[in-house]
């Protein structure tokens, strides 16, 4: 069975089956922006109810609250992933002689970091606030940098071992593990009330987009 390498193109058809996602996420994530700037009621009274209902819930569960606290600035915290994407980085070099694969990698991320703090700043949207924080956070809060930044991450290191390493016994751990991380991200946003539900959803879109473009772009740069 042949085994596609690092440098191996992909195939057309699913390059246009990437194309076609990411018009999707575009539009998605247009339409979520649009109605964040404009302040659509409706989504902002549902905002507010999740937000108000998580909250009670913190206060009132000391427990969970701690563990999401340190699940969200340790394990999920974006300089964690950001140095795991380092350290792939690193290894794809140093093992794999991929310097054009892990500088795809690093740009991807850079970028996305990029993106989400000009957002940020475009919007400007205010965090939630409350008489009995739970947790603390800063800048602005549109889109949600937590989610945004483990989306793009962990999803551009499984397609690297889902299209460079087929049958690898660590890809469906490596899958169970980024579903995880990136629904728990969100939720202990929302939970610790530092970010409204379309803040982590916004982020997951972008997120998405973000590595369904560095895919097209890479297949562009290898056909």
């Amino acid at each position: 069975m042949h085994t596609p390498t690092l440098d191996a193109p992909p195939g057309r058809p699913r390059q246009r089956t990437v194309a076609r996602t990411a018009v999707g996420l575009a539009v998605c994530s247009a339409l979520l922006l649009a109605l964040v700037v404009v302040r659509w009621r409706p989504l902002m009274d549902l905002d507010e109810d999740i937000a108000t209902t998580t909250h009670r819930w913190a206060v009132e569960e000391y427990g969970p609250t701690q563990v999401f606290r340190v699940l969200t600035d340790w394990v999920w915290d974006p300089w964690t992933m950001r140095l795991l994407c380092a350290v792939v980085v690193v290894w794809l070099v140093w093992r794999h002689s991929a310097w054009r694969t892990g500088l795809w990698l690093a740009v991807t991320c850079a970028l996305g970091t990029a993106v989400q703090q000009a957002l940020k700043a475009a919007v400007d949207r205010p965090r939630p606030t409350w008489p009995d924080p739970v947790d603390s956070a800063r800048y602005a809060a549109w889109p949600s940098g937590h989610a945004m930044t483990a989306t793009v991450v962990l999803g551009l290191l499984l397609w690297l071992l889902h299209h460079h390493a087929p049958g690898h016994p660590l890809r469906r751990a490596a899958l169970a593990v980024a579903v995880v991380s990136v629904l728990g991200v969100g939720l202990t946003r929302v939970w610790l009330g530092v970010h409204w539900t379309t803040d982590v959803l916004g982020g997951w879109l972008l997120g998405a987009l973000t590595v369904a473009l560095a895919v097209l772009v890479r297949g562009r740069m290898r056909a």
